[in-house]
């Protein structure tokens, strides 16, 4: 009958174990990233560009209102003057949060480098969409 007893709580003990030690490893990997809408990339990381580069079929090109900005392809982002990065700006704040994502895709898929003062913008706005709490 002891022998049963002190089984059933050998095997209680090793489960609390094992549960506590599952859960700070969990804890070891820092917060979990928000879940990304499919087809939706951040282009924060160089895994994630890469997945989304080699997982997304060629698709047609999704325009902002921003046709003028085709004049700026192959341009480096350091080599934009003012006034054209100005440009860039407008257009990227008159856009909703949510379409900024897809905007930068857009530009990724014309070869259109955004600015690099604006590049941090850009990418915070993202940020802020997919870890908002009613984020698509």
């Amino acid at each position: 009958m002891w022998y049963l007893i002190l089984s059933i709580l050998l095997l209680g003990l090793l489960a609390a174990i094992l549960e506590r030690l599952s859960r700070g490893k969990a804890r070891e990997g820092g917060p979990s990233p928000a879940p990304q809408p499919p087809g939706v990339c951040c282009q924060q990381h160089e895994i994630c560009e890469r997945t989304f580069r080699q997982t997304s079929l060629p698709q047609a090109i999704t325009y902002y209102n921003d046709e003028e900005l085709d004049r700026f392809c192959r341009i480096e982002t350091e080599a934009y003057a003012d006034s054209e990065v100005e440009e860039f700006r407008d257009i990227l704040y008159t856009l909703r949060p949510f379409e900024v994502a897809g905007w930068l895709h857009s530009l990724e898929q014309r070869r259109i480098k955004l600015p690099a003062l604006l590049r941090e913008e850009a990418l915070l706005i993202v940020l802020e969409e997919h870890s908002s709490p009613g984020a698509p």
